[in-house]
């Protein structure tokens, strides 16, 4: 008997999911095409055959289209982290852990590809992005805190560690988005991490607090 409304909760969520991304997909064609600033929400509504109210039920706005790329972007990221062996080097596990989306970007390379380098282009939605990773940036610290045994609000070590981390997912998103896809991102973040290393395995790096 409780499997049925469960059933329809979970039918229902399809549902709207399917029309969400039916939205983003026009709206990231669209973007990809004209440019950020050149696009309405009412040209996103007709090449998605829905109404402007329904495209309001799901986003705020047209930044939120891409926030939500974002969104599923760094979801894993905490995730993969906490889930990687204790024993393992913070390097190590922090690399596996940012790898993730550039992963996933690799997987949808083209679109993916469209979509960074507008965030990256774009002064609204590179703001929009950075404001996402502050996010991104606290739950690194607290896993970090938590696999050190550190208190995350008074350790210098896990916040810096998860800014250096984010640093190096940056700076390997920017050469990615500059290469046209060209260059290989994991290979690009396992260069980036061999440089930062030392700093993250170092005497200091979370066994005690500073």
């Amino acid at each position: 008997m409780t499997s049925r409304p469960e059933a329809a909760v979970s039918l229902a969520e399809r549902k709207r999911r399917l029309v969400a991304d039916e939205l983003a997909e026009a709206a990231m064609q669209l973007l990809a095409q004209k440019g950020f600033d050149a696009v309405t929400v009412d040209e996103i509504v007709a090449a998605a055959g829905v109404s402007k109210r329904t495209f309001f039920r799901y986003f705020a706005s047209k930044e939120d289209v891409v926030v939500r790329f974002l969104a599923d972007l760094g979801s894993g990221i905490r995730a993969e982290l906490a889930a990687r062996p204790a024993d393992e080097s913070p390097s190590l596990a922090l690399r596996h852990s940012v790898s993730v989306p550039l992963a996933a970007c690799a997987d949808h390379s083209d679109r993916a590809l469209h979509v960074v380098q507008l965030i990256l282009r774009t002064p609204a939605l590179h703001a929009r992005f950075l404001e996402r990773q502050a996010q991104w940036r606290e739950d690194l610290t607290e896993e970090l805190a938590a696999r050190h045994g550190l208190d995350s609000a008074s350790a210098l070590y896990p916040a810096l560690a998860a800014g250096t981390a984010l640093t190096a997912f940056n700076t390997v998103l920017q050469h990615w988005s500059e290469s046209d896809g060209d260059r290989d991102a994991l290979q690009l973040i396992a260069e980036a991490f061999t440089v930062i290393a030392p700093a993250l395995d170092g005497p200091d790096s979370g066994t005690s607090a500073v």
